[in-house]
């Protein structure tokens, strides 16, 4: 008996499966170009037109091959050679950014075509944003009306999320930089980016591409100033963009003393050098004394390792601070440090629980080396303490607020007399 099963007939050759994408018609750039301005040409300015023919050619013209020529076409009308300008021999249309007018609607308009396209073909995010950061480094070879236009619509589209603030690295190149291409197209870029959002949206954005340090290296290195680049910026209409710059080199600048102070102090360098130190850099970056003093007081109980018994650590706090108490003293020359000073305390007593009962002993002392004086403690306890463990710290004070009373009412009445 044949137990061996009888083989089926096969076909033979192979078959294979055509994906949708491998039907796209392929062309050389040329062709490609023409087949867009073509069709670019027959929807006239009428934007809406545009949207719906590029939707549509995405599902037989290959656009992710040629997603550099579609965005050259869309942006300057035709293929770009290297340096920004355009092919001699090449089909131009005038359905493009370039050609458009030069103001905030038609630019928005124009931002929409590409939301949509892009929002249709996810694909073409990476090869738009490269040729954004492609087009910035050809500034140079555009016009100035060109390259306003391509300002706001980069403002527009970094709003929106179309693009990310990593684009603008190309604003710091060299020759851009020093021939002040970038610092002029910087402004129109953020009047239209602030117009659609607001400066704290910006801020955001550019500090999530580590920027936000970044902004005055759009001047060449000898005009890298904050108060160049507020100059500069805050003529051309963008005030909140001085503001927001000179407040990061002051943040930059805090944290920078901040290190320095604690590196001083583990160093155990002499106060009359630590305090010329932060005077001088108090001088040089415009930091106020109640700044100061809240990055002292900081500085100075992040030194030590504390006890974490409640009843061990207020009395190595009290030796910690009476040590530090002349350098806490020369920036408490205001009474508005002095408060700064006090609020400081109540806060860090209320946010590591083993100081809760230490407050009142450390303003004692602080009062006893002069670091604190009678009024801005008798403000602090009467309206101007924080709500964070308010009850227990103005039950600890009371005692000693009497008595700062009693001793001023007698202070007072010794005048008199004497009068």
């Amino acid at each position: 008996m044949n137990n061996q099963k009888q083989q089926k007939p096969t076909l033979s050759g192979q078959r294979f499966k055509t994906r949708k994408r491998d039907e796209k018609e392929r062309f050389e750039p040329a062709q490609f170009q023409d087949c867009i301005i073509q069709g670019l040409s027959e929807t006239g300015t009428d934007l809406e037109a545009v949207a719906k023919f590029l939707d549509a050619s995405g599902a037989k013209l290959d656009y992710r091959r040629y997603a550099e020529t579609l965005f050259d076409i869309l942006v300057a009308g035709g293929m770009l050679a290297p340096g920004g300008t355009l092919a001699d021999d090449m089909m131009r249309t005038d359905v493009c950014v370039f050609a458009a007018q030069e103001d905030l609607e038609t630019m928005q308009a124009f931002a929409q075509v590409f939301n949509k396209l892009i929002r249709r073909y996810k694909y073409l995010e990476k090869g738009f944003e490269d040729e954004v950061k492609k087009l910035l480094l050809f500034l140079k070879g555009f016009s100035e009306s060109e390259r306003n236009k391509l300002a706001m619509l980069t403002g527009i589209l970094l709003a929106n999320g179309t693009l990310n603030a990593s684009v603008l690295n190309s604003l710091y190149n060299e020759n851009l930089v020093k021939e002040g291409v970038s610092a002029a197209f910087a402004v129109k870029l953020f009047k239209s980016w602030i117009n659609e959002k607001d400066i704290n949206a910006v801020a955001v954005s550019l500090r999530k591409v580590n920027m936000d340090n970044r902004l005055m290296e759009l001047f060449p290195a000898n005009k890298q100033s904050v108060e160049h680049f507020s100059k500069y910026f805050t003529e051309a209409g963008l005030k909140e963009l001085s503001e927001y710059v000179r407040n990061q080199q002051s943040i930059g600048a805090r944290k920078e003393l901040q290190k320095e102070l604690q590196e001083q102090m583990s160093r155990g360098d002499p106060f009359k050098d630590i305090i010329l130190y932060v005077k001088e850099e108090m001088k040089k970056n415009n930091i106020s004394e109640q700044t100061v003093i809240a990055i002292i007081w900081s500085s100075v109980m992040s030194t030590v390792e504390w006890n974490k018994k409640e009843e061990l650590v207020a009395e190595q706090a009290i030796k910690h601070l009476k040590q530090y108490s002349p350098l806490l003293a020369a920036f408490t020359t205001q009474g508005q440090s002095e408060l700064t000073l006090l609020l400081k305390i109540q806060e860090y007593c209320y946010d590591n629980i083993h100081f809760m009962k230490a407050f009142q002993k450390i303003v004692v002392l602080f009062y006893k080396a002069e670091v604190l004086s009678e009024e801005p403690i008798l403000k602090w306890y009467k309206d101007a303490h924080l709500a964070k463990g308010k009850s227990v710290f103005l039950e600890q004070m009371k005692k000693f607020v009497e008595w700062l009373k009693n001793a001023e009412e007698e202070s007072e009445s010794d005048a008199e007399e004497g009068d």
